[in-house]
């Protein structure tokens, strides 16, 4: 600029970018031209310290001051924005400002918002950034509006740090209830409940609503007199009281008792050190000091007991494992030998067999540190007479303590389950055949032109109906087969499709050899434009292998019926809802109930009334999650007697893993439940644990196919129609569509593709974190070669080389391989030199294990997959960088994507427990190196 203007003058960086700019060459004009309006504006936002921005005039030209700055970023908007339109540069929250613009310039009203969410381009990158701000009218000497201020304040930072207290607060919140110690927050003086985690109320006995808001001793009226006086003494002073085994008398579940716990009343206290409340955890430990005091009362009585119980027990003392005592099942059950064969003797002296098996190593982590070992059906070998026995092993191995509380010995106790193993095997194996039996029939494709009847169809529909391999066929051919008494089934399917578009049926056939057979037919209808049946695609399988099992599996619930009355325990089935639908004949003798009266008044009737809430509250959570049914309660016999049962239920599953039944049983537990009542709620506890495990990850997967789902299906939705009417309005000719128009148009079908290629890399980076991971053995030149078809047309545009040759065989999830492969040579195509080839070189080699210091198999081999290419390679300084997702080392202008392929090339290696490496220099290449342990040798 030739002149000086004293609005222009100071104003820091943009002052001397405003002054140093040709105006002329702008929509806004020659600086000697603008209103006074503009001139007073432009002076008060070029020395202001608050962030400003303005648009000026029709086309929203665009001006901002020094504080304003620092909101664009770093490579960004900043300084080609000034002096252009704010359409031109806002494209990414114009559709959210040009409304509030068009309100101040049609009304002349100002706007206000506070923390709003403007997403903008900045720092190389799309950020989300929250803004307080208003947009206020500038109005020139008649009062007319010709621009908008917009004074702002950015509160990006703020708003995060809200959130992130919140959610803070959200998490210790639900930490606190899922934690399993009784934990309440009792605040001010009156010791009022603000808070209480599940555990707490269960204890308690209380429902949130009984204690929350309220004084605790409102709700707890019978332990003030030994309570108060310690949260008072912690209230007042600050020093907080612990003590195990805290004896107080509760009123809960409808009766009074005395219960122990081990408590802590801890302060809590406000920035200022002032306190304002308690925190109350309590940790139950009646049963313990009752089962305690009553072993103490009987030890002797006990281990009499003990050696009498139906369950194999031994104890071993001392580093040597010597065997202090056996009961008799351990005696006559798994050793079968005498008293005199074992006792004062090391128990792998007198088992020299153990040795070779996993229980010396067991036995040693026991007794050394203290912890529970337990496994299900163990394989474990016995000499019994001189020749080893298998057996399958339910056992646990638990330390035993002295009063001083050193280890002192061990203490066993199995279960042989062999039988029932041997038993269930069989049935599977069985299962199995049956499963296999089914499969043998393949699944046929037709494709059937209603108005001209020809039929398209798969090879395999010849043998599903008998023809002769080779053999050419028409409609008519494969619809004169339907056996006549079943003509009706398939005219109804074709009516109800006309209706609904669904075509499907099963119906039985006779085959070219005479035989019957059945088929399972399932298709859809497709209409023309006059809204006229066209044509039907589906597919046809032989079910009459399924069909034939069908009739085996009534005649094999006729033998179960007959097998489960002559049995001595309790059985019953029931439906995939919990109705119990069967009881045999024991159930009916033990209970002195007839198979009406427990129709007409439940079979909860027979269970005793303390026990029938928690019998159905976990009755009812094993049907909903399918996990077995475990509960010991009390059943009424027909003497009026209650006596203690051991009830368990597993769900039958069908090919599929969908619960099709229940089937369970109850067993008298009577002699064995005073005894070893402390062993069995261990094993309860910790089935449970199990249960709430599996719980979660179920809760994780289904949270990962909703993402899945969205990703593919909700999200693409929108695009797909915005690609689809953009490139309508493109199809228009010129007079109906300006230059401008489809300049804009070209950038949104730009945009729009952008983000499906986004969302489709973020959909697979998700599949291969997610998806079912079946190995098989694969021939990788076959991977190779379907990758390199894959990019033919990019090959020949790029004069590009791909090399490989036998790169043999490897066990591997197929479908990730191929995605890994696809990726790298998508990688090496795309970064390749201006003007020089694509060569890319694929290599596969063997190396062992100990040679690789990251890997986790030493003692195996490791697929060595190399993949190198010519381009333009980077520096190593970020060869961990390009791995994570939205990484990218190049501009999008120069090389386009999403930056998550090399994520999914990770992600699919670390599914194959291998690693990946990579070497490489800014203009000479990259190398990429996999390694892949040999599968076929490792349980994954």
């Amino acid at each position: 600029m030739s002149k000086n203007y004293s609005f222009l003058a100071n104003g820091g960086e943009m002052g001397q970018l405003t002054r140093a700019k040709d105006w002329s060459k702008t929509a806004v004009g020659p600086v000697e031209l603008w209103p006074q309006s503009l001139r007073t504006t432009l002076g008060i936002l070029l020395n202001s310290k608050f962030p400003m921005f303005l648009f000026w005039g029709p086309d929203h030209i665009c001006f901002y001051n020094d504080a304003y700055r620092p909101s664009l970023g770093n490579g960004g908007k900043h300084p080609a924005i000034l002096g252009e339109k704010g359409a031109d540069y806002w494209p990414e929250i114009w559709d959210f400002i040009k409304p509030l613009i068009d309100q101040v310039f049609d009304k002349g009203e100002a706007t206000w918002h506070e923390d709003q969410l403007l997403p903008i381009y900045r720092n190389g990158k799309m950020e989300d950034v929250y803004w307080t701000f208003s947009y206020s009218p500038v109005n020139d000497e008649n009062g007319k509006t010709n621009g908008v201020l917009v004074i702002c304040n950015e509160t990006t930072e703020q708003v995060l740090t809200r959130k992130n207290l919140e959610e803070s607060e959200r998490r210790f919140r639900n930490t606190v209830k899922q934690i399993p110690l009784g934990i309440c927050i009792l605040k001010g003086p009156e010791f009022i409940a603000e808070m209480a985690n599940a555990t707490y109320l269960h204890i308690a006995g209380k429902e949130e609503s009984d204690i929350l808001n309220q004084p605790i001793f409102d709700s707890f009226p019978e332990t003030k007199e030994a309570v108060y006086p310690l949260l008072k003494n912690v209230f007042e002073t600050g020093i907080p009281y612990s003590q195990d085994e805290f004896a107080v008398t509760l009123n809960r579940y409808n009766k009074q008792e005395l219960a122990y716990f081990n408590v802590v009343f801890y302060p809590l206290k406000e920035e200022n050190n002032i306190i304002t409340g308690i925190i109350v955890v309590a940790y139950e430990v009646t049963e313990d000091v009752k089962g305690r005091h009553l072993l103490t009362e009987n030890e002797v009585a006990f281990r009499n007991i003990v050696m009498e119980s139906p369950i194999a027990m031994a104890i071993f003392r001392g580093k040597d494992y010597v065997i202090e005592m056996a009961n008799k099942a351990m005696m006559k059950d798994i050793w079968q030998k005498e008293e005199k064969d074992f006792i004062g003797r090391p128990l792998l002296e007198v088992f020299p067999e153990l040795y070779n098996q996993k229980y010396p190593e067991i036995l040693h982590e026991v007794l050394t540190t203290g912890k529970k070992i337990s496994e299900n059906e163990a394989v474990t070998h016995i000499n019994i007479k001189g020749k080893l026995k298998k057996f399958y092993l339910d056992y646990e191995f638990t330390t035993l303590y002295e009063k001083n509380g050193k280890a002192s010995g061990i203490m066993c106790t199995v279960y042989d389950v062999t039988s029932k193993v041997k038993a269930r095997k069989k049935v599977e194996t069985t299962e199995e055949r049956a499963r296999l039996a089914t499969e043998i029939g393949k699944i046929a494709t037709w494709d059937l032109n209603l108005k001209t009847k020809k039929l398209l169809y798969s090879d395999n529909i010849l043998d599903i109906f008998g023809f002769e391999k080779g053999t050419k066929i028409i409609h008519e051919d494969v619809r004169s087969r339907i056996l006549p008494k079943d003509e009706h089934i398939v005219k109804e399917a074709f009516e109800k499709a006309l209706k609904e578009g669904i075509y499907k049926y099963e119906a039985r056939i006779l085959k070219v050899d005479n035989s019957i057979g059945w088929i399972k037919m399932h298709g859809k209808i497709f209409f023309d434009e006059n809204n006229i049946p066209s044509k039907m695609i589906g597919t046809v399988m032989d079910v009459t292998v399924e069909k034939n099992m069908q009739h085996v599996l009534v005649k094999s619930e006729q033998k179960f019926r007959l097998l489960a009355d002559s049995m001595p325990q309790l059985i019953w089935t029931s439906d995939t809802l919990g109705n119990l639908n069967y009881f045999n004949e024991t159930v009916y003798n033990y209970s002195g109930l007839s198979k009406e009266e427990i129709e007409k008044n439940g079979w909860l009737q027979i269970v005793h009334p303390d026990d029938r809430e928690e019998n159905v509250k976990l009755w009812m959570e094993s049907v909903k999650t399918g996990h077995d049914f475990l509960f010991i309660h009390r059943f009424k016999r027909y003497d009026g007697e209650y006596r203690w049962q051991l009830s368990r239920a597993v769900a039958q599953l069908d090919e599929s893993g969908k619960v099709t039944m229940w089937v369970g049983s109850s067993t008298d537990i009577e002699e064995q439940k005073n005894f070893t009542n402390q062993l069995e709620e261990q094993i309860i506890e910790r089935t449970t644990q199990l249960e709430l495990k599996n719980r979660d990850l179920v809760n994780m997967n289904i949270e990962l196919q909703s993402f899945a789902y969205i990703s593919s299906h909700d999200l693409q939705e929108p695009l797909r129609k915005i690609q689809t009417f953009a490139s309508r309005l493109a199809d228009l000719d010129e007079q109906n569509i300006s230059a401008n128009a489809k300049t804009y148009l070209n950038r949104i079908e730009f945009s729009a593709k952008k983000m499906q290629n986004l969302i489709q890399d973020l959909l697979t980076y998700s599949r291969a974190n997610s998806a079912d991971r079946i190995f098989t053995k694969i021939k990788i030149d076959e991977i190779a070669e379907e990758v390199i078809s894959d990019f033919s047309d990019r090959i020949e545009e790029k004069n590009a080389i791909v090399e490989y040759h036998d790169l043999g065989e490897a066990t591997l999830i197929q479908f990730q391989f191929r995605q890994l492969l696809h990726n790298l040579v998508e990688n090496a195509l795309k970064f390749s030199r201006p003007g020089v080839p694509p060569k890319v070189k694929i290599s596969v080699k063997k190396v062992d294990g100990k040679s690789l210091p990251n890997a986790e198999f030493k003692d195996k081999k490791y697929h060595h997959l190399q993949v190198s290419d010519n381009g333009i390679g980077f520096e190593l300084v970020y060869k961990e960088k390009i791995f994570e997702v939205f990484q990218r080392l190049n501009t999008e202008s120069e090389y386009r994507g999403t930056g998550i392929g090399l994520a999914i090339v990770k992600k699919i290696v670390e599914n194959h427990k291998g690693f990946i490496t990579v070497d490489s220099e800014k203009g000479k290449g990259s190398v990429f190196n996999i390694y892949i342990p040999d599968l076929s040798e490792i349980s994954i």
